[in-house]
């Protein structure tokens, strides 16, 4: 794995995660309680011995930047390895990367020559993979390119691209996010899809992405240059092999807000979906250096009402003050108040929720405070008023959202917090 050479596609924009990607790139949105999303497929990069890793970035990105500095600050370029950030330079059109392949191509000067095959990753999504057992399987098949797939159901095939394959492994079809029939004559049960992880040897790259391909319009990996080179080199499929010794195989892109929700509430329950808690195949992040998180009885009740969580994550930092969450996940530093529920839902980085609230399957993001007696994710139609609401029903409250207090509620609460940096 010396000879590899990672780059990590974390310059998108996560329109669809919007507005969660409003202030911040989606690369670098909390997810877990402590995580960011890019902490995953950084952390396969360590578990499989990848030493060489650049990311490429684009817009808004400060805190991504910033989280790179702190949590993954851990190789030795005194013997050769590295993670660190490629920020763009303009092209002469005035404009960034134009797409994945572009963004690549425009970055072909930090692939040395003693690099033999470049991985490339996208950074925004969740799942455990072995990347040096697909670089292995990419050498033994003499394979000029590998694409790793998984099986999908058929019902979301159109949201990928889509592969067929030779008996022997070998792509001879690729089509990016294709119209898709359900049951259609000669169409699988469970299509192959593309999982956006692709091994090329590096003088392929150095072919194909070539400025006569750039100028051809050839800008992304998944619409051009893959469904082009299966006509004439060896593309291989590589299938998926799960690390999270899980019953079943776990990868999840979440580019939408429902998306990003569902792999959320995949953490919490007696027995999570995916597994945060393998020790051997740890997930790495910035130790925040909070105090334990605590849970206590509430103000000024007789008898108190203990703060409680049932089937959550709360994370280091958090108060639990006589409140109840349930079925949620909470980042560092949130408070929940006295007589508050908190259901089905995702609260980030210093969320304040005030007594007797009543929150259910919303995503607040961070720095938001929830005045006393404010009811969210009851009426939608209400809710649709002041914040986002996606089509299954997500409340989304945006970071600096001023949420208003319900009339005749006194704020016993402490102060509206000050704006932190995303």
């Amino acid at each position: 794995m010396k000879t590899v050479f990672a780059i990590l596609l974390a310059g998108g924009e996560g329109t669809r995660l919007h507005p969660l990607t409003k202030y911040r790139a989606k690369p670098a949105v909390t997810f877990g309680g402590i995580y960011r999303l890019i902490d995953f497929p950084l952390s396969n990069c360590i578990n499989s011995n990848v030493r060489k890793v650049g990311v490429l970035m684009q817009t808004k990105s400060t805190s991504l930047n910033r989280h790179l500095h702190l949590a993954w600050n851990v190789y030795r370029p005194e013997l050769g390895e590295y993670i660190f950030p490629i920020h763009p330079t303009l092209s002469r059109d005035g404009d960034l990367f134009h797409g994945t392949a572009d963004a690549v191509f425009q970055n072909l000067r930090m692939i040395g020559s003693d690099i033999t095959e470049v991985l490339i990753l996208a950074a925004d999504h969740i799942y455990k993979m072995d990347y040096a057992a697909m670089v292995r399987h990419h050498r033994a098949q003499h394979a000029e390119t590998t694409v790793a797939v998984i099986e999908v159901e058929s019902t979301c095939a159109h949201q990928f691209g889509l592969v067929r394959t030779d008996p022997a492994g070998r792509i001879v079809d690729f089509e990016e996010k294709p119209t898709w029939v359900e049951g259609a004559p000669g169409q699988p049960a469970r299509p192959l899809a593309s999982m956006g992880v692709y091994v090329f040897n590096r003088e392929m790259l150095m072919e194909v992405l070539s400025p006569a391909a750039m100028a051809a319009g050839d800008m992304d990996f998944g619409r051009n240059i893959l469904p082009k080179l299966i006509r004439d080199h060896r593309v291989m499929a590589y299938n998926f092999v799960d690390e999270n010794k899980k019953l079943s195989v776990y990868w999840r892109d979440v580019g939408t807000i429902d998306a990003f929700y569902e792999a959320n509430m995949d953490l919490v329950g007696v027995d999570p979906v995916f597994n945060l808690y393998d020790r051997a195949w740890p997930l790495r992040t910035y130790p925040s250096p909070e105090p334990p998180a605590k849970f206590v009885f509430g103000e000024d009740h007789p008898g108190g009402r203990c703060g409680r969580a049932v089937d959550s994550i709360v994370s280091p930092g958090c108060i639990v003050s006589g409140g109840r969450v349930s079925r949620s996940v909470l980042s560092p530093k949130v408070c929940i108040h006295s007589w508050a529920q908190v259901d089905d839902s995702v609260l980030m980085d210093q969320v304040e929720v005030g007594r007797h609230c009543k929150i259910r399957r919303a995503i607040i993001d961070k720095g938001v405070f929830i005045p006393p007696g404010a009811v969210i994710g009851y009426d939608l139609e209400q809710d649709r008023k002041r914040f986002t609401v996606t089509e299954s029903g997500i409340v989304v409250i945006s970071k600096y959202t001023h949420v208003p207090n319900p009339a005749g509620i006194v704020c016993l609460t402490s102060a509206v917090p000050e704006p932190h940096k995303v």
